[in-house]
């Protein structure tokens, strides 16, 4: 790891470890950073709540990687595109993502799984990887247009044992195009530690079989997050090509809601690592130490952020039932004999019809 040193900008206590950015950082985009997180993980806590009480389907929660979506995500530019998988949901919602539309996809609506309607957020990706050459297309087709667009890929660290993670940063260090692919590195690929993944001590350092940089920084530092996103953006603006990002964060939780994280790993220094490294607690302290910190702005937002996510949870709630045959009709053009197959036993079992 000695050619991929951790970069900081603040330490687990919230202190300076880099000030290249300190009067940037002012009081009111430190507490951009903190309103997004804070709204974030309520959604999430919320999410996991739903889905114990039997209101929604299985749920992906991110606890811990609140830091990693929120500092990379406001590193977008408007017209940005964004690539997230099953776990980025946090990412999606601070770019703009519609929050009424992302409970119906957890609620197993068809309306909450296409593109947004608000940016260039594509579909979370449930395979593996898959999303890694698309986003270098979008790219691709970003430079062919004369804009100086860009994208971003978020995947974990199992997606580099896929191989359209080597076909998406072949072809876009070949064809120089203008994409982030950002990993969050939280050690397990479900239940599979790293060191059974790889053998390589870093994933950043797979960026030299392609030929471009690759940058290793602390993910539970929002700050250095978001300024290692924002400078391989205007690399890829320049025309310079990609960028890997490997962002080192904990999974503090499951990973899913259908998952008992005490099968695989020790919860308990989990937990222990959670009081010394939350992203969220770091910036507090941080926010403290410059007396950015006030108690009654954290109340009034997180009054806020409650309030609105109660709204979206009633707006999920009144919307029809979804319909079984969505999963069979947006297949193929023309449904083939297996598709009609299925369908029909399903309606034979009851399914809405």
């Amino acid at each position: 790891m000695e050619n991929y040193p951790l970069y900081q900008i603040i330490d687990e206590n919230g202190e300076w470890v880099n000030k290249s950015y300190e009067k940037e950082l002012n009081e009111e985009k430190v507490k951009e950073f903190y309103y997004h997180m804070l709204r974030i993980r309520t959604y999430d806590q919320k999410g996991v709540a739903l889905q114990r009480q039997g209101r929604i389907g299985t749920y992906v929660p991110f606890p811990g990687h609140e830091g990693a979506q929120v500092g990379s995500a406001l590193a977008l530019s408007e017209n940005d595109w964004m690539f997230p998988t099953y776990r980025d949901h946090g990412a999606s919602l601070t770019f703009g993502a519609d929050l009424d539309r992302m409970f119906l996809h957890w609620n197993g609506r068809i309306e909450g799984c296409l593109p947004s309607r608000e940016k260039r957020i594509m579909p979370a990706s449930i395979p593996i990887a898959t999303h890694l050459p698309h986003a270098t297309g979008a790219a691709i087709a970003e430079v062919y247009k004369g804009t100086d667009n860009a994208a971003i890929a978020y995947f974990g660290d199992g997606a580099t044992s896929e191989g359209d993670f080597h076909e998406g940063l072949n072809i876009a260090s070949v064809f120089k195009a203008p994409v982030v692919f950002f990993n969050q590195n939280n050690g397990y690929a479900i239940s599979l530690p790293i060191e059974k993944q790889m053998n390589s001590e870093t994933i950043a350092q797979k960026a030299v079989a392609y030929g471009i940089p690759g940058v290793r920084v602390d993910g539970m530092d929002v700050f250095a997050v978001h300024y290692a996103v924002k400078e391989a953006l205007e690399r890829a603006r320049k025309g310079e090509g990609p960028t890997l990002i490997e962002a080192v964060v904990i999974r503090f939780g499951a990973h899913t809601t259908a998952d008992d994280p005490s099968k695989y790993r020790d919860q308990e220094e989990i937990n222990r690592q959670k009081e010394a490294k939350d992203p969220l607690l770091r910036l507090k302290k941080h926010m403290q130490f410059r007396g950015f910190w006030s108690e009654e702005w954290v109340e009034n937002i997180q009054s806020d952020i409650r309030t609105e996510i109660e709204s979206a949870v009633v707006k999920m709630e009144s919307a029809p039932t979804a319909n079984t045959d969505d999963m069979f009709d947006h297949v193929f053009s023309e449904p083939t004999w297996t598709i009609s197959r299925q369908k029909e036993q399903l309606g034979l079992m009851g399914g809405n019809r």
